[in-house]
């Protein structure tokens, strides 16, 4: 299984949890072995730290085709799961708080050989209702 979004709306991601440990990992393996199951990640987490990637990362693989913007990398802990890597968006930089909710989303990145636009995963605050 390649995909790490499962095909709901809203979307997703798939992650393992090891059968004789219960340990959650992410991103899956390409070959998923027998001890593995599937299992989705909860679509809601807080940030646990972050840091602003403020220069372009080397290219390639990265496509700098156009302006550089710096971007919010955090750490994004899943209750009771696991943590992960991702990016945040929809949020200024100056507004990000250790502690923040945040939900899944999709973000466009587009590829550098082929300039192909697929989406990825990325975090963004939830809305206070209200």
């Amino acid at each position: 299984m390649t995909s790490i979004f499962a095909s709901l709306n809203p979307p997703t991601l798939q992650g393992g949890r090891q059968k004789d440990t219960g340990e959650f990992i992410f991103p899956l393996p390409e070959m998923v072995q027998d001890n593995i199951e599937i299992v989705p990640l909860e679509r809601t987490g807080t940030v646990w730290s972050y840091t602003v990637q403020r220069f372009p990362p080397k290219s390639p693989p990265y496509n700098h085709g156009e302006e550089f913007l710096p971007y919010i990398v955090a750490y994004v802990s899943l209750a009771d799961q696991l943590m992960i890597e991702t990016r945040l968006i929809d949020v200024a930089i100056e507004d990000v708080e250790i502690g923040m909710k945040v939900e899944l989303t999709l973000m466009d990145f587009k590829r550098l050989n082929d300039g192909e636009t697929k989406q990825i995963h990325a975090f963004r605050p939830i809305k206070e209702a209200g």
